[in-house]
């Protein structure tokens, strides 16, 4: 999906910007009187829109129910195309090196699974919450782990990497498996002293 998104962006952003620069570069030539004689607001009383074109929907009913609409159009697709932008997908599916030159396919969902699994396992770590990200060929882990009263982050986050992620690295062929970790631990009711 982020592979689509991608090409999307690119060829919207392209077509913009080609409209933008042949809007820009129509207005310059007519502006340095370089716009040959049958080009649009080419003379020097020529206007973008003369005031018969500018008024000539105010009085119908429709009109601002119409711009009102469209604008609001236009603001609800850029925030849903800005959030697409700045949410970054969970990832379907890792290719592993089968060897065979085509390679294989490992649903994401199981070696999260697999991972949070080993990870839960761990002493001192009550939850593990999993999420793969990244490219297919290049995978990345985000682990949140919800630590034990008594549990050591440092101990912790050490084990998860030496056990749980490299497990993962390694059944699935891959140089590398970089890992982000949040940490947040069980909330407990304070230990009266005497």
């Amino acid at each position: 999906m982020r592979d689509v998104l991608s090409v999307v962006n690119r060829v919207l952003l392209g077509l913009l910007g080609l409209a933008l620069f042949a809007g820009g570069l129509a207005v310059t030539l007519a502006a340095l009187d370089l716009a040959p004689g049958a080009w649009p607001w080419s003379g020097s009383e020529d206007v973008l829109l003369s005031d018969a074109e500018r008024t000539r929907w105010r009085d119908e009913s429709w009109w601002w129910t119409a711009v009102i609409g469209g604008l609001a159009l236009v603001v609800l697709l850029s925030g849903w195309w800005l959030v697409a932008q700045l949410r970054e997908r969970r990832l379907d599916e890792v290719l592993v090196d089968s060897g065979d030159g085509v390679g294989a396919l490992l649903r994401g969902r199981a070696m999260e699974d697999v991972v949070a699994a080993e990870a839960e396992s761990l002493p001192g770590i009550d939850e593990a919450r999993v999420t793969l990200v990244g490219r297919r060929t290049q995978p990345r882990i985000r682990v949140g782990l919800l630590l034990a009263p008594h549990a050591r982050p440092d101990e912790a986050v050490r084990r998860l990497h030496g056990e749980a992620v490299e497990h993962a690295r390694v059944s699935a062929g891959l140089d590398v498996l970089p890992t982000e970790v949040r940490l947040r631990s069980t909330k407990h009711a304070p230990e009266r002293l005497s």
